[in-house]
């Protein structure tokens, strides 16, 4: 049994830009992608609404900051053979960081975490990273998201290049979300019930491929 955690935020997570609510279970892309690769994968989903790369985020009424959370779940989810980090939107906010650079950063932050994470199984030699950049921001008319993330739709188009450079650099792999998903003009961050389903289509044979399945 191979073992994939998908970290990320609230396009794990499966927000439905709609109602605010959340999609349903079998149109998320962690389900979606359970389901094409079968009962020999367990497919782990660790979405957070708002969860950031590395930041802290004093608004919120959880620990939103990446980095300080997943050290915790690797060692609750171990042993894992893949995790996927999808994250780096939410660090388009001003208030948090506002840049594409910063977003990268974080990314390297969370691979050398995992790089040098303490497992508690004695054999585990730590899994494979896929790093997957979010879809581009688009223009919204929802005027309380477009103030959240002003500046967004700039910067969030340069993280696809940036994350593929600093995969190559980390011996990671790369996948863009952007290639087959855009995000929904009802708040120009999130993604309709068809688009996430394609994350979890378009990362399959990426998956198998790195699961060796």
């Amino acid at each position: 049994m191979k073992t994939v955690l998908c970290y990320g935020d609230s396009l794990t997570w499966g927000y439905d830009a709609t109602d605010g609510g959340r999609h349903a279970l079998a149109d998320r892309w962690p389900s979606v992608l359970q389901k094409a690769l079968g009962p020999d994968v367990q497919v782990i989903a660790e979405g957070l609404n708002g969860r950031t790369t590395a930041y802290d985020d004093h608004l919120a009424d959880c620990d939103r900051n990446g980095a300080k959370v997943l050290p915790t779940l690797l060692h609750s989810h171990a042993p894992l053979d893949l995790i996927i980090l999808l994250l780096g939107a939410n660090d388009m906010k001003p208030v948090i960081h506002g840049t594409a650079f910063g977003a990268v950063k974080g990314v390297e932050r969370l691979v050398n975490l995992v790089r040098r994470h303490d497992w508690p199984v004695e054999s585990e030699d730590g899994p494979e990273i896929l790093i997957v950049s979010p879809p581009v921001l688009c223009e919204t008319a929802d005027a309380g998201f477009a103030a959240m993330f002003a500046g967004g739709i700039e910067q969030s188009s340069m993280l696809a290049p940036l994350y593929r450079d600093l995969a190559d650099e980390l011996d990671c792999g790369f996948f863009d979300a952007g290639s087959v998903a855009v995000t929904t003009p009802l708040d120009g961050v999130h993604l309709d019930a068809e688009n996430t389903r394609a994350i979890g289509r378009g990362l399959e044979p990426v998956v198998r491929m790195m699961l060796g399945v």
